[in-house]
């Protein structure tokens, strides 16, 4: 019986420094940054020049997030509040331009034109650029700071996370094992790690009573811009409600304005398109089309709709091709589930996301019902051959506007945002519309469809973003910070979720974490002012 107790315990204690193995670091970071975006490479240079010792975990294999994935139109604001890291990048954008032999398909001169105040000689900044050399000048700056790089790294979301006292000990990849660390950076746009460390968070819309709102939920009044026309029948055999709704349709708003629901603003892909004919890939009815799903373009355009997508001129003949109207690239009502999904489910809601942008280019150039100066005005342009080569020249990642938000101890809100009251401990600065894209459709009292949640209205002017944001409550976890999901209510997150704003707020999470790993304390407990001094030493922007 001994033999057998002390058997026992020797296999117990094999088990047991296996696991412990299994957690060790092969090399002692002090911060480890999971996520591919722009945030998160910003996050990751900014731990290292503050003298970390960093890893950076990307899910994808192509680093950079949006702005490396076809939003080269810069949603800049007032490009007076981007610093930093942030403005060392778009001046990086600006030294490459200058080089005559990366223009192929037209010249700098002929470029500028197009690109107005996107591109400031003065200031040597440009803020257009194509879609691989946003990722050259993210893998050139990871290069340059020697930081170790994984990527195709995806977070075990069920078992990945080891917490103990309050603190992340601990990450598991699905392919790559246990990554240990002092401090931790979640820079993904979904928050899979904020989610998966316990941390509270929040979907969808609040209701305006909830922060003293008033532009937040359900918005069917304020939700005049990038409509449909009136007077669109919203059944499949029109004037017949018995043959059911066309896809994407709801019977009804699911509440009175104000109210809150777990919607979620519509994603897309930002297309990066051409009319170059030497680089021009032409876009083939996609896989399994059925005329139902696209019937709704074809009803806009019968009611005088032209505008399917935007072309906003990119270097060499290119575009960033963004959601242009009531019907164009978003995928209205289809990004709901997306945040919560596994990633097999997740990617299915892509394959979704790519069927439609495919079909609504086709269908948009080919129909014979769309009127025949708008198909000839579409004609011309096709996906970018030099761009995305292995993902059939649509982009690698999907526009995931807004996922998961933390909430904290404080919360950003419309009021602040509007600067209803000062805000301390500034770490970035944001100004953009508070944006929110259309959330759903949905069948009027007068029996047409029309789009709600789409919501554009101006801060006012330049606000800071308090360190407050990025930082957990300490209850539930002491060395994790979120620059990307961070904690905003909805309206207010349409304005702070620009990229520009995701870099400069990921410059300012990894700073915060090399400090809070070389003090060996608490995230909450770092020293805003000695935080504040090494940011301005850096050139970040606090104030205006």
């Amino acid at each position: 019986m001994r033999k057998l107790i002390a058997a026992i315990i020797l296999f117990g204690s094999f088990m047991a420094i296996g696991h412990a193995d299994a957690q060790k670091k092969d090399t002692p970071y002090d911060v480890i940054v999971y996520g591919s975006s722009s945030s998160a490479v910003m996050a990751a240079v900014a731990a290292k020049k503050a003298g970390a010792s960093v890893m950076l975990l990307s899910p994808q294999k192509h680093l950079g997030g949006l702005t490396s994935n076809g939003l080269g139109w810069t949603d800049k604001g007032n490009d007076k509040t981007i610093g930093g890291f942030t403005r060392d990048f778009y001046h990086r954008i600006f030294l490459y331009y200058q080089d005559p032999s990366v223009w192929k398909q037209e010249t700098l001169e002929a470029y500028r034109k197009k690109a107005g105040g996107m591109y400031q000689a003065a200031n040597s900044l440009m803020f257009t650029f194509e879609p691989h050399v946003a990722e050259k000048i993210f893998n050139d700056l990871l290069q340059e700071n020697n930081i170790p790089v994984k990527l195709d790294q995806w977070l075990d979301r069920k078992h990945g996370v080891k917490k103990e006292n309050g603190r992340i000990v601990a990450v598991k990849m699905i392919r790559g094992g246990w990554y240990n660390a002092g401090v931790f950076v979640d820079a993904t746009y979904e928050g899979d790690l904020t989610a998966a460390a316990g941390v509270s968070y929040t979907l969808g819309r609040e209701p305006n009573a909830q922060y003293g709102e008033t532009i937040n939920g359900i918005e069917t009044s304020k939700a005049q811009g990038n409509n449909l026309p009136r007077g669109i029948d919203p059944y499949i055999h029109k004037g017949d409600p018995s043959s059911g709704l066309l896809p994407g349709i709801n019977p009804d708003a699911g509440g009175k304005d104000g109210e809150g629901d777990k919607r979620m603003e519509a994603y897309c892909y930002r297309l990066c398109l051409t009319n170059v004919p030497a680089d021009r890939v032409t876009v083939s009815k996609p896989k399994g089309y059925r005329e139902k799903d696209f019937e709704l373009i074809v009803r806009a355009a019968e009611k005088g709709e032209t505008r399917f997508w935007k072309l906003d001129a990119m270097p060499n003949g290119k575009t960033d091709s963004n959601n242009a109207s009531g019907i164009s690239t978003d995928y209205i009502g289809m990004s709901d589930a997306y945040t919560e999904a596994s990633y097999k489910q997740r990617k299915k809601i892509e394959a979704a996301h790519q069927y439609w942008t495919l079909g609504l280019i086709w269908t948009v150039q080919h129909d014979p019902r769309i009127p025949e100066k708008v198909r000839a005005h579409y004609a011309p342009w096709g996906l970018a051959k030099d761009e995305f080569p292995e993902s059939g020249h649509l982009p690698y990642r999907i526009y995931v506007r807004e996922a998961r938000r933390m909430i904290s101890d404080f919360v950003m809100t419309e009021g602040l945002v509007k600067g209803e009251k000062p805000l301390q401990e500034s770490i970035a600065m944001g100004s953009y519309n508070m944006d929110s894209h259309n959330v759903q459709r949905y069948v009027t009292d007068k029996g047409d469809v029309q789009n709600e949640g789409d919501v554009q209205i101006s801060p006012g002017k330049p606000y800071p973003i308090p360190y407050g944001t990025i930082v957990p409550k300490a209850s539930e976890c002491t060395n994790l910070l979120v620059p990307v999901c961070l904690s905003a209510s909805h309206i207010a997150y349409g304005s702070i979720r620009m990229e520009p704003v995701f870099m400069m707020l990921g410059q300012s999470a990894g700073t915060a974490a090399a400090i809070a790993a070389k003090n060996n304390q608490p995230v909450q407990q770092v020293n805003y002012t000695a935080l504040k001094k090494i940011l301005l030493d850096n050139g970040q922007i606090l104030e205006l």
